[in-house]
Formats: structure tokens, C-alpha cells, sequence
């Protein structure tokens, strides 16, 4: 016998009948204590903590109904397994209602009985032990994988294995997140490499290319619109596929997911490039040399995305479509309250674009605020905010409302962000732009081996502002600091989730259409 440390109260007025199944318990390693009614349990709760309680529904005196009320008023965090010889439905309601752990109907076996205690106390050890078996069988496997990627797609299958098991073991104990980080770090190495050989060969010859920035309204949107569907084309922005992964099983219980294939953010994997590249149809330089009214400067104070639905507009118009459509941007709860409330007006286009901003409000406010550096200290952390965001957003509401309307829904976004570790000196004159995952400017002075660079920004599609513009991109967990006050801004930045570089959370990306399950 081990001592599992596990302390039971079994609360059951026949409890002299029960002994064969206590001592078994005993037998397993677990401490079980027993009251014969509801009263003495309380009694007893009120003095010593429990793990788990089996309470019988049908005692004298006091109910078990009655007890699990007030024991949930005295110890909610506690599991109750709740015994009755009754299957009627209203005490199985009633019970249920309370927030009962589970319900188990007379006679039991002890079998059961530990089948209930494993499934409640010893559930995050069991998961511990399995995931963390699962995930060494596969490491090896994902390590070849990783060295084995020459492709987009590949990479692709790649980015989804680490997430899946980055969720995955994230239920455990946590044995296992050093190696995953370890492993995590040595696929993104190799990922920046590869975007360093691959991106402006992509440029030049576009059907070896993944699906980019520029072509994804053309593929996911217009052929909707050309089978006569009403579409919401959402875009959240800053938007990592993992974060996807997490809101997906609550999205899932109300739409069907027909197409779910990440696609690649170009460089950099900014707002001000990828999502005017999203809305345009374009690359950055044709949107400056086509439309320069539209396009702002780095430089610039004015606000860089000001004309998505500008843009939106010119690529209709180019692809001789006459759709009826409109533009809105959610930054805060009451232009929220303002979408859902206009929402029947919206119904009537054939197009609407909807842009959240919460999440990189998130991503900023994690590098400025405290509280919220605290709140997101890392991956996992971060997940739970966007998805406690989403349980309560003008976003979640809005899908509600459709999701009994005869619409597809292409829900996306424009980069995704990545932690950053590792600072990277880099000399700038005072034209060169804050951004800590890329630099645009004319007199940059780094270590060529540290970045990957891009002296001809034509190549890239991107803008030039003079004859001598070059761009550099932090790979890997890098980013961009000063000399001067070098310690201070090291300090401050390292830790923070950031983007506009080379990584898999930045660049391979979520894409999903969906359809209501009951259209």
C-alpha cells in the first residue's frame, strides 16, 4: 500500500455497509473519514479539508441536497460525488445544479468508486503521465521533422505538432515545458533560416509561394462572394494560431469549420504592412505606388491603417466586383456595442469587414502596464487573457448572431507575436522606426550573421524612401536595442511578447471559414 496523500469524507447514514468499500479504498493508499448524516459532516468540514466528498442524496434528518448546499457555501472548491438509490430526473437536476463532480447510482462497486476518485483527484497525474509519455515518443519524430522541412508546408505541420503538444502537456504538472521550449526554440531557428533561403524567391515566383498577406481576400473571400454567400471577413488582429486553437472549442460548438489552412504573414509581420496588404490586395510598394493617398510613412505620426476600407474598396474595384460592403474597426467596448447594435443594417451587404483590435492592445498594454505583464507572464498565460477576452467580447456576440444566418464567415488575422529573449545592438540615426522586430531606415549599422537584411527593398515589395533604404528582421526570440541605456531597455523589453520579424507565432497563421450549424 502507498500513501496517496489523498484525504476522503464519505457521508452516508448505511455507512456500516460501506466498510468492504472503505477498507478497499484504505487498501489503495487513501485516508476516508465517514459521518452518518449531513449534520456531522459539516461539523467536520468545518475543521479539516477534504479532497473529495461521496455524499448519499437520501439521509434523514437533513438531506443530501440540503447538506451539498451548505457544503458548497463552506468549501465550493471541493468535488462532491453525490450516491442515491433514486434515478429520478428532478433530484438529478437538482444535484447537477449545484455543481455536483459526479452522480453515481446505488449499489456501487468499488471499482466505481475509484474509477470517481481517479477521474477527480488523480486526473492531472494521469494526464501528466500520459501526455508526457505520448510527447517523448514523438519528440524524436518532430526533431526529424524539423530538420526534414524544405517546404511552406511542412513548416506548417510543424508549427501545428508544437502547438498541439505545447496544449497538450499544458494540463500536466509541467515536466515536460523545458524540452518543449528547447525543441520550440530549435524549430524556430531553423524556421528563420529557412525564410532567410525561401521569402523573396516566394516574391519572385508566386505559385511556389505559400498563400500571403496580399492574395488572401482574392482566395478566402472573393469566391464566396462569387457563389452569392453574404460573407464577414473578421480580422483579429495580432492573432497567434495557438490562441486560435484555444478559442476554437468554444467557436466549434456553433459553426462548422469548413477550412482551417494557416497562412503566411509577409514582411515585416506588421500592421502597417500585413494587414494593408490584407485590405489591399497589394504588396507595400504597389500600395504607395498605386495608391499613395493610402499609404502612411513610417515615420509618420498619423495612424498607419487608417484606410483599410479604403483599400478594401480599390481591390473590389480591380476585380470588377460590384459587391455592396463595409468597413468597421472594434477598438473598445462601445464600438462594440455600436456593431451589435447595427448589426441588421450590416446584414444587408454582401461584404463586411470587421477589424478586433483587443489583442494587440493586449500585446502593447503587457509591455507598458504591470498588472498586465503579470497577468500574461508567458505563453500558457496569455492563451487564458485572449480567451477570457473572447468569452466576454462584442466578438463572441456578434458570432452568436450569426450563427443562425445564411452567412460564411472567413475569420483571420494579420501577424501573430512571439516572446522575445535576446537583444540585438543596432545603430540608427533618428529617422529609423521603434518597432524591436525589424528596422527600416538608411544608416543602419548591425552584425549581418544576427538578422537577415534586405538592401534592395524592391525585391521585398517594399517601400523605398530613399536611395540607401535597407530593412533588417530579428529572427528567432531577438530584438533590436540601442546602445545607449543599453541595460535599461534590455530590461524593460526582454520578457514581452512583440512582432514585426521572423518566427513561426508571427508568420504562419490562422485562416478559418465558418458556417453556422444550424444553416
Amino acid at each position: 500500500m502507498t500513501d496517496s496523500g489523498v484525504k476522503i469524507l464519505w457521508v452516508d447514514d448505511e455507512i456500516e455497509h460501506l466498510r468492504a468499500h472503505i477498507l478497499f479504498l484504505k487498501e489503495k493508499g487513501y485516508e476516508v473519514e465517514t459521518a452518518t448524516n449531513g449534520y456531522d459532516a459539516l461539523d467536520i468540514i468545518k475543521s479539516t479539508f477534504f479532497d473529495l466528498i461521496f455524499l448519499d442524496e437520501n439521509m434523514p434528518g437533513i438531506s443530501g441536497l440540503e447538506t451539498l448546499t451548505q457544503l458548497k457555501e463552506l468549501r465550493s472548491e471541493i468535488p462532491v460525488i453525490m450516491i442515491t438509490k433514486s434515478e429520478e430526473e428532478d433530484i438529478m437536476d437538482q444535484a447537477i445544479g449545484n455543481q455536483i463532480a459526479d452522480y453515481l447510482i446505488k449499489p456501487v462497486n468499488p471499482r466505481q468508486i475509484l474509477l470517481s476518485i481517479k477521474k477527480h483527484i488523480d486526473k492531472k497525474e494521469l494526464i501528466t503521465k500520459t501526455t508526457t509519455s505520448a510527447y517523448q515518443s514523438q519528440f524524436g519524430q518532430i526533431a526529424l521533422k524539423i530538420n526534414d522541412s524544405f517546404t511552406h508546408k511542412d513548416w506548417v505541420d510543424v508549427y501545428k505538432k508544437l502547438v498541439y503538444w505545447e496544449l497538450e502537456l499544458e494540463q500536466g504538472d509541467g515536466a515536460m515545458d523545458e524540452v518543449l521550449s528547447m525543441q520550440k526554440n530549435e524549430a524556430t531557428q531553423t524556421f528563420t533560416k529557412f525564410i532567410k533561403r525561401n521569402y523573396l524567391d516566394w516574391l519572385k515566383q508566386p505559385e511556389d509561394a505559400p498563400l500571403l498577406s496580399n492574395n488572401l481576400v482574392k482566395t478566402k473571400v472573393l469566391p464566396q462572394l462569387d457563389a452569392g454567400k453574404k460573407v464577414f471577413f473578421i480580422v483579429i488582429d495580432n492573432f497567434r494560431f495557438d490562441q486560435w486553437e484555444v478559442l476554437k472549442r468554444a467557436i466549434s460548438s456553433d459553426y462548422l469549420i469548413e477550412d482551417e489552412t494557416p497562412y503566411y504573414s509577409i514582411l515585416p509581420t506588421a500592421t502597417q504592412y500585413a494587414r494593408n496588404a490584407i485590405f489591399s490586395g497589394l504588396m507595400p510598394s504597389q500600395i504607395k505606388e498605386m495608391y499613395p493617398q493610402y499609404w502612411v510613412d513610417d515615420d509618420s505620426d498619423e495612424g498607419k491603417n487608417k484606410y483599410e476600407g479604403e483599400l478594401l474598396g480599390t481591390l473590389l474595384e480591380r476585380f470588377r466586383k460590384k459587391n455592396s460592403y463595409a468597413y468597421r474597426k472594434i477598438s473598445d467596448g462601445e464600438a462594440g456595442k455600436n456593431l451589435i447594435e447595427e448589426l441588421h443594417q450590416l446584414m444587408d451587404n454582401d461584404l463586411n469587414a470587421i477589424v478586433f483590435n483587443f489583442v494587440d492592445m493586449l500585446s502593447h498594454a503587457r509591455t507598458e502596464v504591470k498588472m498586465i505583464k503579470e497577468l500574461a507572464r508567458d505563453e500558457a498565460a496569455y492563451r487564458s487573457l485572449t480567451q477570457s477576452w473572447y468569452m466576454h467580447s462584442s466578438l463572441r456576440e456578434l458570432l452568436m448572431r450569426l450563427k443562425d444566418e445564411n452567412v460564411k464567415i472567413v475569420l483571420t488575422t494579420d501577424h501573430g507575436t512571439t516572446r522575445v529573449q535576446n537583444p540585438i545592438k543596432v545603430v540608427g540615426d533618428r529617422n529609423v522606426n521603434t518597432n524591436l522586430r525589424y528596422k527600416q531606415g538608411k544608416n543602419l549599422s548591425y552584425k549581418t550573421k544576427e538578422v537577415y537584411d534586405i538592401l534592395k527593398p524592391s525585391e521585398a515589395f517594399l517601400p523605398r524612401y530613399n536611395v540607401s533604404t535597407a530593412y533588417i528582421f530579428a529572427g528567432n526570440n531577438d530584438f533590436f536595442a540601442y546602445p545607449n541605456n543599453y541595460n535599461h531597455y534590455v530590461g524593460y523589453y526582454r520578457d514581452t511578447f512583440q512582432h514585426g520579424g521572423i518566427s513561426l507565432e508571427e508568420m504562419i497563421i490562422p485562416c478559418v471559414t465558418l458556417q453556422g450549424r444550424t444553416t
